[in-house]
């Protein structure tokens, strides 16, 4: 048998098809496939179509097993640059939205949609919104000219994700800091300018606040591993700086929080059928 013969009876088998059907797909007869499982080779521009028959690359017909995907994903991402490596990156984040539903009809309807299209409405831009929601995780996908962002959770089944959070009060602390007006607008401010530090002089210069209360807001966001807090030399002595953390923790909260805020922003893609709680 040659290897290209075992290698279609391989994928044939894994992927649950007989020889008629794999014959039908690839427009030949059962008795051709049965001749190629048995030794025979196939003519080599039919090798494509026997490729996407069975959901393979033409390399693993030949025996060059494929690497996994997400390795192959990883190295193509490495070759690129970054921007570009990002905008390929979220349209990996689409296919497996997409791939999530379990829907094959949902790949030819919605697969292309808002890649490297205009998001408008009535002549304005617009957020679109795909969501996911069942006892095996969930998958939300925003999307809009300049802010598209993508949010998978995976989890076990029968286990809660609850014990993986801070006690109730503890989160408490951290939603009352961005409760705060004034805190939320320095958050923002800080957030809107170069990762560079920024003296509470030009905070309160920006916001209109007085420094009193600036540096405190700005001891409170150092406390909740908001900012960072840096002392500057001066010639009128030590003076206070601060910037964000590089991590940008406060900025996916800030994503979501707007999602909740646009009051149930309409799914133009999407399935709830989760039955277990959520905590």
């Amino acid at each position: 048998m040659s290897i290209i013969g075992q290698q279609i009876k391989k994928y044939r088998m894994e992927n649950g098809l007989t020889q008629e059907q794999v014959g039908r797909m690839i427009g030949v007869t059962t008795q051709a496939v049965s001749k190629w499982e048995r030794g025979s080779t196939p003519d080599a521009e039919i090798l494509p179509l026997i490729a996407d028959a069975l959901g393979v690359s033409v390399d693993a017909l030949y025996g060059r097993e494929e690497l996994s995907l997400a390795v192959q994903l990883a190295k193509k991402l490495c070759k690129m640059q970054q921007e570009d490596a990002y905008r390929y990156a979220f349209g990996i984040c689409w296919a497996i939205e997409i791939g999530l539903s379990g829907e094959a009809s949902a790949i030819d309807d919605f697969m292309d949609m808002f890649i490297d299209r205009t998001f408008t409405e009535n002549g304005k831009s617009a957020d679109y919104f795909a969501k996911l929601i069942n006892d095996s995780g969930i998958a939300l996908t925003r999307m809009s000219p300049d802010f598209s962002h993508f949010f998978l959770m995976a989890e076990s089944a029968g286990k809660s994700i609850m014990p993986h959070f801070e006690n109730i009060s503890e989160l408490k602390k951290v939603f009352a800091v961005f409760a705060d007006e004034k805190t939320l607008n320095i958050i923002c401010y800080l957030y809107s300018l170069p990762h560079m530090p920024v003296a509470v002089s030009l905070i309160c210069k920006h916001t209109g606040y007085n420094h009193i209360e600036v540096e405190k807001i700005m001891r409170r966001l150092c406390d909740n591993h908001l900012v960072i807090r840096t002392m500057i030399a001066t010639a009128d002595g030590e003076m206070s700086s601060y910037s964000v953390r590089p991590e940008g923790f406060a900025v996916p909260l800030l994503c979501f929080a707007d999602e909740i805020a646009k009051n149930n922003p309409r799914p133009f893609f999407g399935t709830f059928d989760r039955k277990k709680p959520f905590l």
